[in-house]
């Protein structure tokens, strides 16, 4: 590994998450692999919405909870050992900030298009969200996630396999990239950041 990279378990975080992401438990990973499938299957091939499986499942929820309370009552026995069914507000100021977060980086963006003008940016943005929207063309959104799972899945393993070669391919691309969008910047009229730089 070359000098100045981060492992990729680093990179995922470290934690248990990155074991699963990197295959280091190949049974969970397994497990995320065929419940995706699954879920996919479902929704996409069996033919059913996500509002009826979701009022299904919650249906048998509860009746199996209400079975189970009356019959412990009937039969002397332990009533169902549900937790505490609240949401705590550390829990809700840390979502709240996560999102402040992005939030605050789109509106970032918005405003170097905006107040900035800022052709780069705009460009980039105009890009993105065509490829976005050909790729949305293109897929059922449930096909969407069970790729990005499936992706998500099988990319950081490749990643830690063949790390210096992605990342010298990566920047072989972003060096390409980043001169057609100077290119397309300078013939609307304004100069790319390194021209600025000079």
């Amino acid at each position: 590994m070359a000098t100045g990279h981060r492992p990729p378990h680093a990179l995922l975080g470290g934690g248990a998450v990155a074991d699963v992401l990197l295959w280091r438990r190949r049974n969970v990973s397994a497990a995320a692999v065929a419940g995706a499938t699954l879920v996919w299957f479902l929704f996409e091939r069996a033919g059913y919405s996500l509002p009826s499986v979701l009022s299904n499942a919650v249906l048998l929820l509860v009746i199996i909870l209400f079975f189970w309370a009356k019959s412990a009552s009937l039969l002397n026995r332990p009533l169902p050992p549900l937790p505490n069914l609240e949401v705590s507000d550390v829990v809700v100021q840390k979502a709240a900030d996560r999102a402040l977060v992005w939030i605050n980086k789109l509106l970032a963006v918005g405003h170097d298009i905006a107040i900035k003008r800022d052709r780069t940016v705009f460009i980039q943005v105009i890009l993105v969200l065509w490829v976005v929207s050909c790729v949305g063309m293109l897929f059922n959104f449930f096909t969407l996630i069970y790729m990005g799972v499936i992706l998500s899945l099988l990319v950081p393993p490749f990643y830690e396999r063949y790390q210096d070669l992605v990342d010298e391919k990566l920047g072989l691309t972003h060096k390409v990239l980043s001169r057609h969008v100077d290119t397309i910047v300078s013939k609307t009229g304004q100069p790319s950041k390194q021209k600025k730089a000079e």
